[in-house]
């Protein structure tokens, strides 16, 4: 008959091996997706790209070493004909990968397949045969943080001293050797333990390229900035934009050149983060008012190009919201001269029956301005809002609106956000068809005066702008 100490010891590993088994399934079970560039490891990145006179998104589905799905949605009034779409690593060796996307005459999405083949940093060129559009991009790699890495290291220890003590509980004629493999053993299912806890619970590490510019060694690194010093200041400076527009033949686009460069080194800026759905969000007001916001294409470092059919000789007031890496959002302002005319001069139209109302608008507190497109609840998000509101003012009287525009202190961006998806799952995009009819804005004009609004939202994949003019009394002093 075996000594009940060494029988003890027995049933004790077998207990300890049941708990490293439940618990190694449990963390398998609890521990979050990784993350990378801002959303889940392997999400979907969405930029909105004014290519020629087509207006498109393009959806980089789960950018991940191995097939790439890249999904293109035409717009209303974009013309059929055939895009070629490429990815390229950027600093490091790789294969390029190539295909085409044939869009019809009718809005909606379409999708080629292309493949890459390390993480790392990416661009996506997207070509109609006279112009092309350059994306950055990232190709996640799987990010294991420390706290993962003692769960899983602490359970395979444990396996391991778990054969270990039933080997000793078995061969060894005393029972006090058993204990040395069996207190390892639970020291080992402590730190696999605690890990899982962690792993699950901890917040994941800040996405990459987030803060530094991301690169194929990096990537996988989940504390990037740990390495560097404690005093480390992660902003970027201020960005200049400097305006140019092309003359333009008559009925033809003018063509609008935005270079941006660094403030503190004149150098081109290339580090630009996709926000709201875009690299750069270009707002542009004509002298009568007329307003476009389109998404300028990048074809080089710091270099964006927008085809616009500017249909009235003066001033216009020009805006560009970016986020810089590192740096968070900044608005750009400035303004160029047409002297000639070109195109329709048409901004995206408001259909009949669409309203723009507002509260009593008092300086300094808040307004809720109501838009109605009327019709069914079959608004889509566009730029991953129900819609977009835009102000700029107060303006003066007497002066065109792209003049006044240009000089007015107060340019506003709100949004009407949609419902929040559920933790993990990804927010709808453009295909979805289901909110609306009415969208409700909530803002706070700083300065009494008179405003020009503009309310935008997407039905059938094609935006519709709502045009207005607030006037903002000064509220009673304090």
């Amino acid at each position: 008959m075996q000594p009940p100490l060494i029988v003890r010891l027995r049933g004790a590993c077998l207990v300890v091996g049941v708990l490293c088994a439940f618990l190694l399934g449990w963390d398998f079970a609890t521990a979050p997706d990784a993350r990378a560039d801002g959303a889940a490891s392997g999400g979907d990145l969405t930029v909105a790209q004014s290519l020629g006179a087509r207006e498109l998104t393009v959806v980089i589905r789960r950018a991940e070493p191995g097939p790439l799905r890249v999904e293109v949605v035409s717009h209303a009034g974009s013309a059929a004909g055939a895009l070629t779409v490429s990815a390229a690593p950027v600093d490091q060796g790789g294969e390029t990968s190539s295909g085409t996307v044939e869009l019809a005459d009718r809005p909606g999405l379409y999708a080629t397949t292309l493949r890459v083949d390390h993480a790392g940093p990416w661009e996506l060129s997207v070509s109609d045969g006279e112009r092309t559009a350059r994306i950055p991009f990232l190709v996640a790699a799987r990010v294991v943080t420390p706290w993962e890495r003692a769960a899983y290291g602490g359970f395979f220890a444990a396996g391991v001293l778990l054969l270990v003590a039933l080997g000793a509980a078995l061969f060894s004629k005393r029972g006090w050797p058993t204990l040395i493999p069996v207190g390892a053993l639970i020291a080992a299912l402590t730190v696999g333990s605690t890990g899982a806890v962690l792993s699950s619970r901890a917040p994941q590490p800040r996405p990459a390229g987030s803060l530094l510019d991301p690169t194929s060694g990096n990537i996988g690194n989940p504390f990037p900035e740990r390495d560097l010093p404690l005093t480390t200041n992660y902003s970027r400076p201020p960005v200049n934009l400097t305006v140019r527009a092309q003359p333009a033949a008559a009925g033809q686009s003018t063509e609008v050149q935005l270079s941006l460069t660094d403030s503190a080194t004149g150098r081109p800026v290339d580090d630009l983060l996709v926000t709201d759905d875009a690299l750069l969000h270009l707002m542009v007001v004509g002298p009568s008012g007329t307003f476009w916001h389109r998404h300028p294409i990048r074809t080089a470092p710091g270099e964006y190009r927008v085809g616009l059919g500017l249909g009235e000789s003066g001033d216009y007031a020009v805006a560009a919201e970016i986020a810089r890496r590192g740096g968070g959002v900044q608005l750009l302002r400035s303004a160029m001269h047409v002297g000639g005319r070109s195109g329709s001069g048409a901004a995206d139209p408001a259909p009949s029956g669409t309203t723009l109302t507002t509260t009593e608008a008092i300086a300094g507190e808040p307004v809720t301005l109501s838009a109605a497109y009327g019709g069914a609840a079959d608004l889509q998000p566009w730029l991953g809002m129900i819609g977009h509101l835009i102000a700029v003012g107060p303006l003066p009287d007497g002066v065109s609106a792209g003049t006044s525009a240009a000089t007015a202190p107060i340019w506003a961006h709100a949004h009407a956000m949609a419902p929040m998806p559920a933790v993990g799952a990804q927010p709808p995009d453009e295909t979805v068809a289901a909110y609306g009819p009415n969208v409700a804005f909530t803002f706070t004009f700083p300065l009494p005066g008179r405003y020009l609004v503009w309310a935008q939202a997407e039905r059938g994949y094609s935006v519709m702008t709502i045009p207005t003019t607030v006037d903002v009394r000064a509220g009673v002093p304090q």
